[in-house]
């Protein structure tokens, strides 16, 4: 079977693409393209956290949902949230209506907050985990590596939760910090050049 499918120009896209229309445009614009923006980088990995046990379609569909929930993924407001604001997201029928995502999800915003006074942004402390590009294994054939092994345990040490293995490895395919488009897509072309011009963050 081919790892690809044709867009809606009819040039190849990664087959994943295939399972909902308004992927495209989140393949073609977003996926693997580097992300060095400390709160882009805190939402997505909560909404990976929302993901665990779902599909990426439901979050996707639900994301302006979660940005208002969440004051665009502020961290600095979210890590503010008390007990109350629990209550109130757990009856917003807009977003995935889980306690512990949730909570987790204010716990995560309270240690990205300690994360910028350690390491000084969110976006220097992941690029440290990128992989060497030769090390990889072929496009969308493993689940996890061993920098997401080493980064999910270095977030839990530091008390992140919903941030296993898998959840980080999705996180940085996602953000950039892999090109996992497939061989015969015509972003993966894109997303190289983007990797080429980006400037890691210190």
């Amino acid at each position: 079977m081919s790892d690809t499918v044709p867009g809606p120009d009819g040039l190849p896209r990664c087959r994943w693409c295939e399972a909902a229309a308004e992927f495209f445009a989140y393949h073609d614009r977003e996926w693997g393209f580097p992300v060095d923006d400390d709160r882009r980088l805190f939402e997505k990995i909560c909404l990976e956290g929302f993901q665990s046990g779902l599909s990426w379609r439901t979050i996707l569909a639900k994301r302006e949902n979660f940005r208002a929930a969440f004051h665009g993924f502020d961290f600095q407001r979210v890590a503010r949230f008390d007990q109350r604001d629990v209550e109130r997201l757990l009856g917003n029928a807009g977003i995935i209506r889980h306690r512990g995502k949730i909570e987790a999800t204010v716990n995560n915003a309270q240690r990205a907050c300690e994360m910028i006074e350690q390491e000084g942004s969110l976006a220097a402390y992941f690029w440290r985990f990128e992989p060497d590009p030769s090390s990889l294994p072929p496009p969308q054939t493993v689940s996890t590596s061993p920098e997401s092994v080493a980064l999910s345990k270095d977030l839990k040490k530091r008390g992140w939760r919903f941030v296993g293995p898998t959840t980080v490895y999705a996180f940085m395919q996602a953000m950039g910090l892999v090109n996992d488009h497939a061989d015969a897509c015509v972003t993966r072309a894109a997303v190289a050049q983007a990797r080429l011009a980006f400037d890691r963050p210190a």
